[in-house]
């Protein structure tokens, strides 16, 4: 079956029961199946609005909720990296000349023994 945006969703087997069942127990003497019958598509369609207000709500909970996760990670993301970057970065920038100062070294210790 396909889903149609403009369509509203047909109502539950158990909404309409439910529906049904409530519009029975109400019913008052003299009343028409008519007029039971529409009571229960009231109802029924008070259900369904409950049920999409609570979805809603659910929705916006778990959105909010993410977020407050989300800038928590950023928080602690944020509060680790300077600690961690201050001390790697002098001594990462100190490594590539130390290793080329060795590298040059080594270089002329071989020449100086390679000549002798």
């Amino acid at each position: 079956m396909r889903y149609h945006k403009n369509r509203p969703a047909e109502a539950s087997p158990q909404s309409r029961d439910e529906a049904e069942r409530i519009a029975r127990a109400t019913q008052r003497p003299g009343q028409t199946k008519e007029q039971t019958r529409l009571i229960a598509q009231g109802i029924q369609k008070g259900i369904e609005e409950y049920k999409k207000q609570q979805k809603a709500k659910a929705r916006a909970a778990d959105k909010a909720r993410k977020q407050q996760a989300r800038r928590q990670d950023e928080e602690t993301a944020d509060e680790a990296l300077p600690l961690d970057e201050a001390p790697a970065s002098s001594s990462a920038s100190l490594l590539p000349w130390l290793l080329l100062a060795l590298s040059w070294l080594g270089f002329g210790l071989y020449l100086w023994l390679a000549r002798g």
